[in-house]
């Protein structure tokens, strides 16, 4: 929950002027609700901006009714949302969001044709307690149950709770290790896993980015407070485009 209208000039703007000395990997933002149509439009306006995708932070499980404040894949769809982020560990904590529920806005972004970003993610106590790998795979089989074979149009973001926001990040062997648990799980459920991008999304940063990204099992990053600034944006946006 950041931004404004004048910052989010601000951070596009020079995303722009970044992104026009070269060629970049896919990149996405995920803007909160109320600047969707802003930032949909600053990307017609900076032609260095045609080839990034809009998302969205959330997504109602339902498609329309009695949902007040509640937004649906369908009116994303209308603002050009590629993305739909689902699942996020903050939805989880704080809005009591159940494996079951972010598996339905998943097939919800689906039937609409828009992405889903499904995170998965242990908290320290799990980890701790060595639970990780049982944890992340439970999350992910909900989606995988729920969505059957439209299960290789998801993009799957790993974060570890304990590494949000806490400047902790994943050595890049941890995050290798529970990417490739995944990358298994998705093979198993898919023959067409080849497809399904597995993100890193646990305070990936302009520092460590490129050791992340250099594992296997890693395709990209889910970034946080570091896509706020634009140096560390681009930073880990040319980490990602070697």
């Amino acid at each position: 929950m950041n931004g404004s209208v004048a910052a989010n000039e601000e951070l596009l703007a020079a995303l722009a002027a970044g992104l026009a000395q070269g060629q970049v990997c896919e990149v996405a933002v995920c803007v909160p609700g109320p600047y969707l149509m802003q930032v949909q439009s600053l990307m017609s306006k900076y032609t260095a901006l045609s080839a990034l995708d809009l998302g969205a932070q959330d997504v109602s499980a339902q498609g329309s009714g009695a949902y007040t404040g509640e937004v649906s894949a369908d009116m994303l769809k209308e603002f050009g949302c590629r993305y739909a982020i689902v699942g996020h560990s903050e939805r989880r904590q704080y809005h009591a969001e159940t494996d079951a529920l972010v598996a339905e806005k998943a097939r919800a972004a689906l039937a609409a044709g828009v992405t889903p970003i499904v995170c998965v993610g242990e908290t320290l106590a799990e980890r701790e307690a060595g639970r990780t790998e049982e944890v992340v795979k439970r999350q992910l089989a909900a989606v995988i149950h729920a969505n059957g074979h439209c299960i290789s149009e998801v993009v799957v973001a790993y974060e570890p709770v304990w590494a949000i926001g806490t400047g902790k990040t994943a050595s890049p062997e941890e995050a290798q290790a529970v990417h490739a648990v995944l990358r298994a799980q998705l093979k198993a459920a898919t023959d067409q896993s080849a497809r399904i991008k597995i993100l890193y999304g646990g305070s990936m940063n302009a520092a460590n980015a490129a050791t992340l990204l250099a594992q296997p099992d890693i395709d990209g990053g889910l970034i946080g407070g570091a896509s706020l600034k634009a140096p560390d944006f681009l930073k880990i946006i040319a980490s990602a485009s070697v």
